[in-house]
């Protein structure tokens, strides 16, 4: 009788465990991530950390060199000029995930970036925004369980990720809106 009644004890015991780590798994699971997990390599192939961005708005942007979204570089640095003194960064990721569009090595990026259209906002090394081989940093862009918005698809070259100042996901915009679009300043202006 008594090893029965033991068992029982022991039986309520592990039930009650493992139902408290359920909802913890649960709960861990259903909060949204942020951007500032990521460390990321530079197009200069320095370490770039997204928590120096904290409190800052963010566009994350992956771009393309043969694009021909590519024009949206020089109205991306105007928009960066605008808005970098108020608390708003772009980062572009070079990917060539789309018709071959991006076939240049980081040191020819840059330097496309650099004399074609001036570019200064942070810039990071050539990754893959899609497929089996897709960046940490796109996955916690694209799957709703890591950014607690929504699920998404890179269309294309110049799709931008707005991140709100607390390094979460608050908006997706497609391709084909140009970089000064109302939508998007009224965006960065909203506090």
């Amino acid at each position: 009788m008594k090893n029965i009644i033991l068992l029982i004890s022991i039986c309520t015991i592990a039930i009650a465990c493992n139902s408290q780590s359920d909802n913890n798994n649960k709960q861990t699971m259903n909060e949204k991530q942020n951007i500032y997990q990521f460390k990321v390599e530079d197009i200069n192939g320095n370490s770039f950390d997204f928590n120096t961005l904290a409190g800052k708005k963010i566009m994350v942007v992956n771009t393309a060199s043969k694009c021909g979204f590519t024009p949206q570089y020089a109205d991306l640095q105007k928009l960066y000029d605008k808005y970098k003194d108020s608390g708003f960064v772009i980062v572009g990721f070079p990917a060539n995930n789309f018709l071959w569009q991006e076939p240049g090595s980081n040191q020819e990026i840059a330097n496309f970036c650099s004399k074609n259209y001036g570019v200064t906002f942070p810039m990071m090394a050539k990754i893959s925004v899609k497929g089996s081989d897709k960046s940490p940093v796109y996955k916690f862009l694209t799957e709703k369980s890591k950014n607690g918005l929504d699920d998404s698809k890179v269309k294309w070259n110049f799709q931008k990720y707005l991140i709100d100042r607390q390094g979460h996901l608050s908006k997706i915009v497609p391709p084909k809106t140009v970089p000064m679009d109302k939508e998007i300043i009224d965006w960065i202006e909203k506090e």
